[in-house]
């Protein structure tokens, strides 16, 4: 099983190889791959180092399964070269989630429909994925009507830069090249992305966009407001679902706690939330802060954090690879 890491030198890319590594994954031969600046760089995996090439030398070598995570004009480029040559690409950009001819997979819910012929396969953006993995059982017991979501997002999920411009500024140089608009310590920023159509950011269309796709069901409605926040651990989102049937509370509890992969903390008088620092080095969804809207029937409140790096980039990814194998797919 040769495995291809399309940006294995940068944050999702090195969480890759830390994951693959945790689950065991079937890797006989490792293709390390980063732009050619880093050609030659030595990368550890399983206590042996392994050499990065070129992205030209990793399609020749035919590996059957790529994992991408170096940008969009990178995977724009390279994942149909990758897959004409026989191997499953799982890409982490934007750039394919919304085609309608790709799957876009979160595997607890849809990997199901993917099939021998699906050689590009769409990650989904970070915050979807947490998003979604509570979303999709609560509507299949109480139907969807309207999502409102407000994300607190980590740098992580802007990369090392954004993390290098934080740490700087905490110790009060500003010195430092900035990759936000304006500086992070400190502060809250109403911006990921770059805005696009209606003010939206590209961040919040994904948000509102890619949840109809993985779910199969475009009858409810979302709007999104995304905001990065200075914290390293993971994303939290606080979510209002309005639903067309009514629930119960404890049903709701119930139904979150069996779903795999999501882990109720919904102890308030506790303390017992989720919260970014908890959520770091982790592969579930937490949720809770579980309670109704009192200004609006069927309609209920709730907290989500994840590790934006892990379930939301690189563990979802290697998911998605384990379910290749385990149907044999690839």
């Amino acid at each position: 099983m040769k495995v291809a890491v399309v940006g294995a030198t940068g944050m999702v890319g090195q969480v890759m190889l830390k994951v693959l590594e945790e689950r065991n994954f079937p890797v006989t031969e490792l293709i390390p791959v980063a732009s050619e600046k880093s050609v030659g760089q030595k990368i550890s995996f399983k206590g042996e180092k392994y050499a990065v090439v070129s992205i030209e030398d990793a399609v020749r070598n035919k590996p059957q399964i790529a994992l991408f995570s170096a940008g969009g004009e990178t995977s724009k480029k390279w994942a149909p070269k990758f897959a004409k040559s026989g191997t499953f690409v799982i890409d982490n950009s934007s750039v394919w989630r919304m085609d309608p001819d790709k799957k876009l997979i979160v595997p607890e819910i849809n990997a199901d429909i993917l099939e021998k012929s699906d050689k590009i396969i769409a990650n989904p953006n970070c915050s979807t994925i947490q998003l979604v993995m509570v979303l999709h059982p609560l509507n299949q017991k109480y139907n969807l009507k309207r999502v409102i979501v407000s994300t607190y997002q980590s740098v992580t999920g802007t990369g090392k830069a954004a993390v290098d411009q934080m740490n700087a500024e905490m110790k009060g140089d500003y010195s430092v090249k900035k990759v936000y608009p304006h500086e992070i310590f400190k502060n809250a920023l109403p911006q990921c992305d770059e805005f696009s159509d209606e003010d939206y950011t590209k961040e919040e269309w994904k948000l509102m966009k890619e949840p109809m796709k993985i779910l199969q069901d475009d009858t409810f409605t979302l709007s999104a407001t995304a905001v990065r926040v200075p914290v390293q651990g993971g994303h939290s989102e606080s979510v209002n679902i309005e639903f067309e049937n009514e629930f119960d509370l404890n049903d709701v509890r119930k139904i979150l706690s069996e779903t795999p992969g999501v882990q109720l903390m919904d102890e308030v008088k506790s303390g017992m939330y989720p919260t970014p620092l908890f959520a770091e080095g982790k592969d579930e969804v937490f949720v809770g802060r579980i309670r109704r809207d009192p200004s609006q029937l069927k309609t209920l409140n709730l907290w989500i954090v994840a590790d934006n790096l892990r379930k939301g980039a690189a563990t979802n990814a290697i998911q998605i690879a384990e379910h290749l194998i385990e149907k044999k797919i690839v």
